[in-house]
């Protein structure tokens, strides 16, 4: 007998998990249209030639790789099978593998499609995405991302809009948070300040675990990496600014005063926060941290994350600028910047701080009892009259005792029940009972409609 199982981290939801879960994407899908972003889907599978070397060494690690279909060792030797490794196999064995993000798969899907598109393109993407990491709390190898990104413009208002979408998403959400900002071209800056250009991804990659591993791993991992005492130290300046924005910014020039990569930064930044000043406050903090690296390679620009603050989790929105990546599938050029919301953390978030509603545990409003054949069928032509006003409503199935009927409703946590027994089909009037409440009225059908609607 096989033990049911899934793989590890991945999950199975129910029903009361799925209305929450829409309830997020309903809120970030209104949004996201509201700013004017568009929808498409791409395929969940990719070619893996679009898929690797986009998201750095350790990206690449984490790529779900798919064998080829039926015989996929018919074009490899037992010897050069057996004496080859993993990574000399997998050009052989696999052409295609599971998304890692939304991105890239959006860059491939505008080179492709560049005729039919007016730029700028804003578009929205809320499907499922893969990841062969190590499963922890907050950390799932299949998970959803909320996209949004605009390509064809290079204007830094697109920065300060993805922002607002972030903190106006966040605050009808009910979670508090704080927004970082950051310039990869500082981080450049930083790095050449260092003669350490060659290393940058190297120390792109260590910064972006500081939450994880803290300022000593961090360190650790930059020695390892090569780099001297002398350098850390001077890196560690930079980490160590902290204060008002204006004030870490004016700071950060003196550091990088030799640095035109890393001053050209510092001034998209200030950009960003004096259109964010002149469209209005936010409900969120929005805070500027030369610590925050977002560890993808296509990171060109500007980049932000958002924390909750009230829970300790990891990012629960992140994105920024990349000036050429479609460039890599032949369209050279094209900027573009986006952000990404991780439904899932922010499912996380909102259970333990218990923010969601109580109206999205069911779409059921109503349910019709009976208590025998002649009460079903008086109230099925009600029930399909509560349909038609688009009102969601079901019927219990058998003739149960009404006890059995009304935990079902309430297992269900549906508001309203309608009795239908001798006196109401004599009468046409229903007894509606609140489940919360425990009230009954009586009404016609007419008014219990207009009491749903």
């Amino acid at each position: 007998m096989i033990r049911p199982s899934i793989p590890s981290g991945s999950r199975d939801f129910s029903s009361e998990e799925v209305y929450k879960r829409q309830y997020i994407f309903r809120i970030i899908k209104g949004v996201f249209e509201k700013y004017g972003y568009q929808p498409i889907e791409t395929p969940v599978m990719e070619n893996l030639e679009t898929l690797e070397g986009k998201y750095g060494e350790e990206g690449d690690r984490l790529l779900f790789r798919i064998l080829n279909s039926g015989d996929f060792k018919k074009d490899i030797s037992a010897s050069e099978f057996a004496e080859s490794t993993a990574h000399q196999l997998i050009p052989k064995v696999a052409a295609k593998g599971l998304r890692y993000d939304l991105t890239i798969p959006f860059a491939r899907y505008v080179v492709m499609h560049q005729n039919e598109i007016n730029f700028p393109f804003k578009r929205y993407q809320i499907q499922p995405v893969f990841r062969a990491d190590r499963p922890q709390r907050g950390r799932y190898r299949e998970f959803y991302q909320c996209d949004a990104d605009v390509i064809g413009s290079d204007s830094l208002v697109n920065e300060m809009e993805l922002v607002r979408i972030f903190d106006e998403v966040f605050s009808i959400l009910g979670i508090t948070v704080t927004i970082k900002l950051n310039n990869r071209k500082i981080l450049s800056g930083m790095a050449a300040s260092i003669n350490a250009s060659n290393k940058f991804s190297d120390i792109t990659v260590a910064i972006d675990k500081l939450d994880k591993i803290g300022l000593q791993g961090v360190r650790q991992q930059l020695t390892k990496n090569g780099l001297s005492e002398s350098q850390i130290q001077i890196l560690e300046k930079f980490f160590s600014l902290t204060g008002e924005a204006k004030q870490m910014l004016n700071e950060a020039k003196l550091l990088l005063i030799d640095s035109e990569t890393g001053l050209k930064g510092i001034a998209e930044v200030e950009k960003i926060i004096e259109l964010l000043d002149i469209s209005g406050t936010t409900k969120a903090a929005v805070e500027v941290n030369f610590t925050l690296a977002r560890g993808l390679d296509y990171y060109t620009g500007a980049i932000m994350e958002v924390k909750p603050n009230e829970i300790k989790m990891g990012s629960i929105g992140g994105g920024g600028r990349y000036d050429d990546l479609t460039g890599v599938f032949g369209l050279k050029g094209v900027s573009g910047v986006g952000i990404s919301f991780g439904a899932d953390r922010i499912y996380d978030v909102m259970e333990e701080l218990k923010l969601f509603p109580a109206t999205t545990q069911t779409g059921i409003k109503i349910l019709f009892t009976h208590f025998n054949e002649a009460s079903l069928n008086y109230s099925l032509p009600l029930l399909q009259q509560v349909r038609v006003e688009e009102i969601p409503a079901e019927i219990y199935p058998s003739s149960e005792k009404i006890k059995k009927q009304l935990k079902y409703a309430d297992d269900k946590r549906i508001p309203f029940v309608v009795l239908a027994g001798e006196d109401e089909m004599r009468t046409g009037k229903l007894t509606l009972k609140n489940m919360q409440s425990g009230e009954q009225q009586s009404l016609s059908i007419e008014e219990i409609i207009q009491k749903l609607k």
